[in-house]
């Protein structure tokens, strides 16, 4: 199975970490590659809706959910205490083995590459200012940082960027 490059896209509440992934996923898809998302958040949500049949499933115990339906196909699978966030990011891969990349939106303690989304307005230091593994800092402000700056407003610049990080 190959393994799918995954970066991350990290920053504050309101940096614009959503608008960034979804201005990638456009440019990339355009540059002809396919592209996986991931949303990631520490807050539990339920997924699934509780008392539809997928989730009376789960209730009795499945390993996996699947529901397929005319115009999506999704997957559910529980999580265990044993599970990492490593081999939970190993079954994303399985999972989209037909894409070129994975983007994740957020997950700021994920040992994989990541950039982060940063804007002066939320007036607080960038997160790679005190972070060495972020790789470089995407904003338009005026910032110093010992990583790389990139900037917001050159999607095209951005997408190359990615790529190049992605080893693509």
């Amino acid at each position: 199975m190959k393994q799918i490059p995954r970066l991350h896209i990290v920053g504050r509440k309101n940096a614009g970490k959503t608008t960034l992934v979804c201005e990638l996923v456009l440019e990339l898809s355009r540059l002809g590659y396919s592209v996986a998302t991931i949303k990631h958040t520490h807050h539990h949500h339920e997924l699934d809706t509780p008392g539809k049949d997928s989730h009376k499933h789960r209730e009795a115990g499945a390993a996996g959910v699947g529901i397929l339906s005319s115009q999506m196909t999704a997957v559910f699978i529980p999580v265990t205490r044993k599970d990492n966030e490593t081999d939970r990011y190993r079954r994303f891969n399985t999972l989209f083995q037909d894409c070129d990349l994975i983007l994740v939106e957020g997950d700021l303690h994920a040992s994989a590459v990541k950039l982060e989304v940063w804007r002066s307005a939320a007036s607080e230091a960038p997160y790679a200012a005190s972070q060495a593994e972020i790789l470089a800092v995407v904003t338009d402000d005026p910032v110093t940082l010992n990583c790389s700056v990139l900037p917001r407003r050159d999607i095209g610049t951005l997408a190359s960027s990615v790529l190049k990080y992605a080893g693509l």
